[in-house]
């Protein structure tokens, strides 16, 4: 069975993401209104009466701004971690509020959903994949750095919406203050056309279809700029820019069986509870010291910063 994918818009001004089946579809964040969501996948002959649940990557605005009514109308549960709910200070029905942990799947009727830790400003920020049958669906972005649990799970994906936030020289002249240029670029940010390029080329599989470049800034990126960048490096795959105006066109996804991630001779140590930096490289984005360790299973508990190569 094909797994189809939108992006209903991607960027500062909200973010919302659809990946579904004949039967049940999911939402990654709802960013947008209730009426704006509703509109948008009319556009693309969708319907919300199809999504099934909710899930929610972390508790900035527009990541998460049209979630109390969507899921107050269409009874949707919504997942989320305690410390995102909390620092988001959603008002949701207690019954439509369901939890979930990193590396713990979620199954939604054939569409199973996992969550991994990130790095970003937020207080419990994951990135997803979802999965059915062989099919693998990514999504990767408001990404401070590269981790080795970003390198393992691109690897096996057939479709990413993989941030390219900034373009570095736009940032640095720009009009923004010496302050929110560090956070954007800081660690816990946001990922640079670079930076996305790099893992693109380092750790794309054989099997990859689908990019969708996504989270640009307004003020610090040109569509063109990264759509032409990553054209010329694509070896066949799409690229699809997703835009902070409007929604994509609806694509086919269906990966088969026997795809396998390519063996990677990076073997991190996912069990350490310390601060760890990345190897020192030429076009290494910066070292910064890891997020506190998450609670729960020592076995995935805190993402490492690693060389993309």
């Amino acid at each position: 069975m094909s797994l189809y994918i939108t992006s209903l818009n991607s960027g500062s001004n909200g973010n919302c993401y659809y990946i579904g089946n004949d039967q049940e579809a999911i939402l990654v964040d709802a960013g947008l209104s209730c009426r704006e969501t509703e509109k948008r996948m009319r556009n693309l002959g969708l319907s919300l009466a199809t999504v099934k649940a909710i899930f929610v990557s972390h508790e900035h605005d527009d990541h998460i701004k049209g979630i109390h009514v969507i899921a107050k109308k269409y009874q949707l549960p919504v997942y989320i971690t305690a410390g995102t709910l909390e620092n988001g200070r959603l008002t949701l029905e207690q019954h439509l509020v369901s939890s979930f942990r990193a590396y713990e799947p979620v199954t939604i009727g054939s569409l199973v959903f996992t969550a991994f830790p990130k790095f970003h400003d937020a207080a419990d920020p994951h990135s997803f994949i979802i999965t059915q049958g062989p099919t693998v669906i990514g999504v990767f972005t408001d990404i401070g750095a590269p981790c080795e649990h970003l390198v393992r799970h691109f690897r096996q994906c057939h479709a990413a919406f993989l941030e390219a936030n900034y373009d570095e020289d736009m940032l640095d002249k720009g009009s923004y203050p010496f302050h929110l240029k560090r956070r954007i670029r800081g660690g816990q940010g946001h990922l640079s056309n670079r930076q996305a390029l790099e893992l693109f080329l380092a750790h794309r599989p054989p099997f990859m279809s689908h990019l969708f470049l996504s989270h640009l800034s307004q003020n610090n990126n040109d569509p063109d700029l990264v759509q032409d960048l990553f054209n010329g490096e694509s070896g066949g795959i799409k690229i699809i820019l997703a835009s902070r105006y409007e929604e994509t066109s609806v694509y086919t996804v269906k990966g088969k069986p026997g795809d396998a991630a390519a063996p990677t001779t990076h073997q991190p140590d996912v069990s350490a509870h310390t601060s760890v930096h990345m190897t020192s490289t030429p076009e290494a984005p910066s070292g910064l010291r890891s997020r506190k360790a998450l609670a729960g299973k020592k076995r995935e508990s805190n993402p490492q910063q690693i060389s993309l190569f």
